[in-house]
């Protein structure tokens, strides 16, 4: 037994080391299992939704962590009995699974916040803040995770170490060039981290940008995705939100007031729309029944500008409550005063001849 472990251990024969090593792996690979069932029954407890997404989203880099680890153990204690070189690829598959695992944790802290803010409720204030907060927050810090787990893999080689130290020693030019160069990519990314902080655009908030009627439907750590209302999709730079004015619908609250003109002559009758605009407004559902006013605003040379004032819960319906009113109202001035409809007078001069 002694001399076959010797030419074992020699490199004579492999087969003792290769079923250590499969063990261990094997092994290893069952203490996952079992940390990740243990894991699972932890975050059970808490009784919250989106469960499930924070365990499969960790339990399989976590997994290859410990076997990873197992491999360290396996090659420190096999390299110089076996003569093997494995050391770099083996730390280069370190950094690469705790980065893996470093994501995978920051992800599964959002799914676990963000399971208790359904963007999708009526009153969404609060979820918007969140998930417009975690969701920055999240690309930020999975950016700076990926960023010091390449460089760390990188600076492993001796010929980028060489470099590195090389843009070190010149590092007063080189060091004006980069911040020249990266002086936009940085200002895009603390816009960003500003935006994350003081919020003042949100998922789902209803904006007006260039022009362009619509809702922020991604925020990313460089650049905006705004919905417009007939499905065109305008890509701003984040920065635009911080750096210059636009419109926000829905920064305190999502109710909205809404106004529909009308046009009429002067002897029209103004209470009569009253009484049938106050009519009209509970058969129409966008309606939330807080606001209800119809006043004559302008009086030009020509007509009188009656301006309805109505309000509803949110953007979307308040444009459905103006397209119906109006309607509604130039119905009723169709059927019952159609002599009141605006008139272009023409005073023509006699001749005394």
């Amino acid at each position: 037994m002694k001399e076959y472990l010797t030419q074992a251990f020699n490199g004579e024969d492999l087969l003792l080391p290769i079923i250590l090593s499969t063990a261990l792996i094997i092994l290893a690979w069952i203490l996952g299992n079992i940390l990740t069932k243990i894991l699972r029954k932890a975050i059970h407890r808490q009784h919250k939704g989106g469960i499930e997404k924070v365990v499969t989203l960790i339990k399989t880099p976590l997994k290859i962590l410990i076997v990873v680890i197992a491999l360290t153990f396996i090659n420190s204690y096999f390299k110089d009995k076996l003569d093997l070189n494995t050391g770099k690829a083996i730390f280069l598959f370190i950094v690469f699974t705790i980065t893996w695992l470093a994501i995978a944790i920051i992800r599964s802290i959002k799914h676990f916040v963000l399971s208790s803010y359904n963007i999708l409720d009526s009153d969404n204030l609060k979820a918007r803040k969140i998930h417009t907060q975690m969701r920055v927050f999240e690309r930020l810090l999975i950016f700076l995770v990926s960023f010091i787990g390449l460089s760390i893999a990188l600076l492993s080689f001796d010929k980028v170490r060489e470099i590195g130290l090389s843009l070190l020693a010149s590092a007063g030019i080189a060091g004006i060039i980069i911040g020249f160069a990266a002086q936009k990519s940085l200002s895009l990314l603390l816009a960003g981290f500003q935006i994350a902080i003081t919020q003042p655009i949100r998922l789902d908030d209803v904006v007006i940008v260039e022009g362009e009627w619509g809702w922020i439907e991604e925020i990313t750590l460089t650049y905006v995705v705004v919905r417009i209302w007939d499905k065109r999709r305008l890509v701003v730079p984040i920065n635009f939100f911080i750096e210059k004015p636009f419109q926000n619908w829905t920064r305190q609250s999502a109710d909205i007031l809404g106004t529909v003109f009308i046009y009429v002559d002067y002897g029209f009758p103004v209470e009569k729309m009253r009484e049938e605009m106050s009519r009209l407004l509970p058969e129409i559902p966008e309606w939330d029944g807080a606001v209800n006013v119809l006043q004559v605003t302008d009086a030009t040379e020509k007509t009188m500008e009656l301006r309805a004032l109505v309000s509803a819960k949110d953007s979307p319906k308040a444009w459905d409550l103006r397209v119906r009113l109006r309607e509604e109202l130039i119905r009723f001035m169709q059927k019952e005063y159609p002599q009141y409809l605006p008139k272009a007078r023409i005073e023509l001069e006699k001749d005394n001849n």
